[in-house]
């Protein structure tokens, strides 16, 4: 985080969240690309903070190491009840996270992303946990169009992580009750730095490649709508739901963004295009549209969640992210390898023996990373 948003974000905690009552929360996925920026901003709202994460990805750092929280390290699908007791609020991050990674393995995007998630719920409603703050996505709308949709617009996935989403949701809601309180935050797909950055997302990709080899190089037409936001404003939007009244938030869906923030990816390649010096945009030979689509209604969250208040455009993302590369002379292998791609970081785990097929942990405890890891050395094992 620049300095300018640090000092917005000591602001906006001040004057957006100066009486609510401490909380004990449990983030799900706490060691991931959100959850690394989520878990400090939990903290710094007053609010103690308990981890459960497997640590599937706790080797893709970017930089320093994220603070150590108290937590669970488990398998969402192993998860205990014990793990939930004195919780106050959930937040669930701990999903098999994009649309790659959900058509490398749809039965597992299933039975952790809707199976998992639901029984973890079930779990803590049990348990006496009052709000459960789930992460959905705006993938969930699909092929929708040009038209801006609302959080009342039909499904229309096309991947199983846009169906196991909209499964999900549904499971959850029906569990709502007197005392217990889903909420779906569809974030709009995210970008920015953090301790755990990815560069499968579109933003932070087509940065890094800008920075590193100075083209970008568009596979698609780059005509097919995106809503974007920045992970810090998820975040906050997460730290917004968790202390909203009940009858703001009970059983209710909100698109987390910005109007402003639809882009077609084309728009998104010139904006980057611009931010990086020198480089040069170009289009694959009969390069054709990707079948997602959608530009997306933010109007609701604006009214119903008037505390959340985001910082972050994409040209100021594509200027974070520029930043934290440069004079890094990262090259594509290691940025779209086993470190900062989710889908190849798994491909690499499963091929040196590390994880089983149902990516729980295997025997083998050690994996070769070989990726020119920043920030810290190589790792040689998990």
């Amino acid at each position: 985080m620049d300095a300018r948003h640090v000092a917005v974000e000591r602001d906006w905690l001040r004057t957006a969240h100066p009486a609510h009552s401490a909380m004990r929360i449990l983030l799900a996925g706490h060691e991931g690309y959100i959850g690394t920026v989520l878990a400090p901003i939990l903290s710094a709202a007053g609010h103690e903070v308990v981890g459960l994460d497997s640590g599937l990805f706790s080797a893709c750092t970017f930089g320093d190491e994220p603070a150590r929280l108290p937590g669970h390290a488990v398998d969402l699908r192993d998860a205990a009840p014990d793990a939930l007791a004195g919780v106050d609020a959930v937040i669930h991050l701990a999903n098999l996270s994009n649309d790659p990674l959900g058509n490398l393995a749809p039965g597992l995007t299933h039975d952790v992303n809707v199976k998992a998630t639901v029984r973890f719920a079930r779990l803590a409603r049990e348990a006496g946990v009052r709000r459960f703050v789930f992460a959905s996505s705006c993938s969930l709308y699909g092929a929708a169009g040009a038209g801006r949709v609302d959080e009342t617009a039909d499904f229309h996935p096309v991947t199983p992580y846009g169906v196991a989403k909209v499964e999900a949701e549904r499971g959850l809601a029906a569990l709502a009750g007197d005392a217990f309180s889903p909420v779906f935050l569809r974030n709009a797909t995210v970008y920015g730095v953090s301790p755990r950055l990815r560069f499968d997302l579109v933003v932070n990709n087509l940065t890094a490649w800008a920075v590193s080899t100075g083209e970008i190089r568009m596979l698609s037409d780059g005509s097919p709508w995106r809503p974007l936001v920045h992970v810090e404003d998820v975040a906050r939007a997460a730290l917004a739901a968790v202390e909203a009244p009940r009858e703001a938030v009970h059983n209710e869906a909100f698109n987390v963004g910005r109007d402003a923030e639809n882009y077609r990816v084309r728009e998104v390649a010139a904006i980057v295009a611009e931010e990086v010096p020198g480089c040069r945009l170009s289009f694959a030979d009969g390069a054709s549209p990707d079948l997602r689509s959608y530009r997306v209604s933010f109007r609701k969250i604006a009214e119903q969640l008037p505390s959340w208040r985001p910082q972050w455009t994409v040209r100021d993302g594509v200027r974070q992210v520029r930043d934290a590369l440069t004079g890094l002379d990262l090259a594509p292998s290691v940025f779209e390898g086993p470190r900062f791609s989710r889908i190849a970081h798994l491909q690499a785990r499963l091929a040196a023996g590390s994880l089983a097929p149902d990516l729980r942990p295997a025997g083998n405890g050690g994996w070769g990373m070989g990726d020119g890891s920043v920030g810290v050395p190589a790792l040689a094992s998990l």
